[in-house]
């Protein structure tokens, strides 16, 4: 859709005569060469002399030079060796390391596509991933190899040695991959922007979790906006900048941001293998961290705790925090900057399906637009659309928010249903959240039509806890709700109907539930109901339970 330039209103971004809203920020060009692949795009970019990343639990530094040498070496082998073409599906389970990035880098370049999972996930949650993308190979650490037992995949370990796991099909180790000898000649095959690049799972709003596809040219396009959001392209601002990466790289933003994309910039990247605030403000503090995102829940312990923090680490080194998740209230931002003045909060907004961009406030100044998600961003549009209607709305008016850019996925992997329920035929994402922009272009995240529960930014889809309630033998009805909290964000509630003459308690449905999902699902909240309220069409009414649970009252 073209630009109307002359409808178009320069304050708001909102051009009357299509009912787009249109990014106010520079527009970014994809790259002309349609033959490219993401790791040939970072790779192929100027970089300075400088660490490309750090492990923060051994000190081990890798150098640019070493980096790409790795990837060449890992991606011949891959090739060559174990047969992995273009189209194959690359599983890998893995918390953060420095094997994380080398092995999306390698799969990548040969127009394999790299599948991430939660290594907190179960067996069970891992397994109905592996039945839905088929993966190829698999790439998983010895700590984690049980949770493939008996998915028949070969696997390729991160450390360790080759050993007894089960009946596990262990081809090599990583090490050994990479100081393997060439004995002939790989033929690349080709690849082009279009071509799929990554398959990450996102958690919809009928319990099955959707393979999001993203393309080359997805991913070009984060890299891209990912650089020109942090000014990394100027001289003065490649140097010295150092990221520490907290963010799971199973994660959209942590695998293109940091297992990729702040590569082409030639920042140094910290890593964690997980978050654990001793050990990650002692990583600031040894190797003078400049970026470091988080979710709302860090930000506000570190002001609730700013005094010890600040008498036992030294955090002169950090200008920016990068918060994600939910938009952060005036009393929030205030109280860390009163704490922290000379750190400067940037937020964002972005879906997987959206290879994780949407909008941002890149500076002080605009996210003390209190609650925003900041301005679109760059070559993105926007609608507002009536739900009911169809119809696309205007300034501050509320609806569901629609995305087009480069960054918009292919679609849902293997799932033309879903595809087309959520992608139109010329080009918008309907992103299931209700918005609206302001007159000044800032966007405001209102409700999710989608229900998802965020805990500590992870996200939990009601649905899918619901539908394991009900295979327990003494439940009748449940719906599962988020309850607001100050250290977590949010946490799955559950509102329980028992069968008759069941004396089923809370702790059993904690513990029923603990045992088949991830940590971060777990049911921390049970109330017994006589019945579940739902509207004509049978959906549960998740907005009256929400307002009982919050205001201590009863149906």
């Amino acid at each position: 859709m073209a630009q109307d330039n002359k409808n178009m209103d320069k304050k708001s971004g909102f051009c009357i005569s299509n009912s787009t809203f249109y990014s106010k920020r520079p527009a970014i060009p994809l790259p002309p060469n349609t033959s490219l692949d993401i790791t040939t795009f970072i790779s192929s970019r100027p970089h300075c002399t400088t660490t490309a990343f750090i492990d923060a639990t051994n000190e081990r530094h890798v150098s640019y030079s070493e980096l790409w040498s790795t990837v060449d070496s890992l991606s011949f082998s891959l090739s060559s060796t174990w047969g992995v073409r273009k189209g194959h599906v690359i599983l890998i389970l893995s918390p953060n390391s420095l094997s994380f990035p080398l092995v999306c880098l390698s799969v990548m370049s040969l127009g394999a596509l790299i599948t991430t999972t939660n290594p907190l996930n179960t067996t069970r949650e891992i397994s109905k991933q592996i039945a839905d993308s088929k993966p190829f190979l698999a790439f998983t650490t010895p700590e984690l190899a049980p949770k493939l037992a008996g998915s028949g995949i070969p696997v390729i370990l991160l450390g360790g040695e080759k050993g007894s796991f089960g009946n596990l099909k262990i081809l090599t180790t990583l090490e050994e991959m990479v100081k393997g000898e060439r004995k002939e000649v790989r033929v690349k095959e080709r690849v082009c922007q279009n071509d799929a690049a990554a398959l990450l799972y996102s958690s919809g709003t009928t319990g099955e979790s959707k393979g999001v596809v993203s393309s080359h040219r997805n991913m070009i396009a984060m890299v891209q906006t990912i650089i020109g959001r942090f000014r990394l392209n100027d001289e003065d601002q490649r140097n010295g900048n150092t990221f520490i990466c907290t963010v799971p790289m199973f994660h959209i933003y942590g695998l293109v941001a940091f297992a990729t994309g702040l590569l082409a910039a030639g920042a140094t990247i910290v890593v964690l293998p997980k978050f654990e605030m001793n050990d990650l403000l002692l990583a600031i503090s040894k190797y003078k961290v400049s970026y470091f995102p988080l979710v709302p829940p860090i930000l506000v312990a570190m002001a609730n705790h700013a005094d010890h923090i600040k008498k036992n680490y030294d955090l002169s080194s950090l200008k920016h925090v990068l918060s994600g998740g939910a938009p952060l209230g005036k009393e929030v931002i205030e109280g860390f900057l009163e704490k922290f003045p000379n750190v400067v909060i940037m937020q964002g907004y972005g879906l997987t399906e959206s290879t994780g961009i949407g909008a941002t406030t890149d500076c002080l100044e605009e996210s003390r637009r209190y609650g925003t998600a900041g301005l679109l961003s760059p070559s993105t549009e926007a609608k507002i659309v009536d739900p009911e209607s169809g119809k696309a709305l205007g300034v501050n008016q509320t609806g569901e928010l629609w995305l087009r850019s480069h960054t918009v996925m292919k679609g849902y992997f293997n799932n033309h249903e879903a595809t087309i329920s959520t992608l139109t035929s010329d080009g918008w994402l309907k992103s299931g959240d209700v918005c609206y922009f302001d007159e000044d272009g800032f966007l405001f995240v209102v409700d999710r039509l989608k229900e998802l529960i965020k805990y500590k930014g992870y996200q939990v889809p009601p649905a899918e806890l619901e539908a394991l309630l009900l295979t327990h033998p003494e439940i009748a009805d449940a719906a599962v709700i988020p309850f607001p909290d100050k250290n977590v964000g949010q946490f799955p509630m559950a509102y329980v109907v028992r069968k008759a003459g069941s004396n089923l308690s809370e702790n059993e449905i904690m513990d029923f539930v603990a045992k088949q999902v991830a940590p971060y699902k777990r049911i921390r909240r049970v109330a017994f109901i006589d019945s579940v309220p739902k509207n004509a069409s049978g959906k549960i009414l998740r907005k009256d339970l929400i307002k009982m649970a919050t205001s201590g009252s009863k149906l």
